[in-house]
């Protein structure tokens, strides 16, 4: 399994629904909006290299609103916590 962790800079009116269309790609497990100098991220896992690319040069940049993109592949993963559970807080 490959991760890659894709950095998105998008039309700023259009922002919800380009992560909208973002993570109703194949190969698209979440999509986070974020404050800074970029507007999402986005966690890509897919089976190999060239499934990344398929996912984001070929079908994640055409997204209407994608301005730019800077992709990080993992290459090891450090976690003690359950991240479902972080990114819950505050839920009921």
């Amino acid at each position: 399994m490959v991760t890659a962790i894709v950095f998105i800079s998008a039309d700023v009116e259009s922002i919800p629904d380009v992560a909208q269309r973002i993570a109703d790609l194949d190969g698209v497990s979440e999509v986070y909006s974020v404050t800074g100098a970029i507007d999402l991220i986005a966690m890509v896992r897919v089976h190999s290299l060239d499934d990344v690319a398929r996912t984001v040069a070929d079908q994640l940049n055409k997204v209407p609103g994608v301005n730019q993109t800077e992709t990080h592949i993992a290459f090891r993963a450090y976690s003690s916590l359950d991240l479902e559970s972080a990114f819950s807080l505050g839920a009921q």
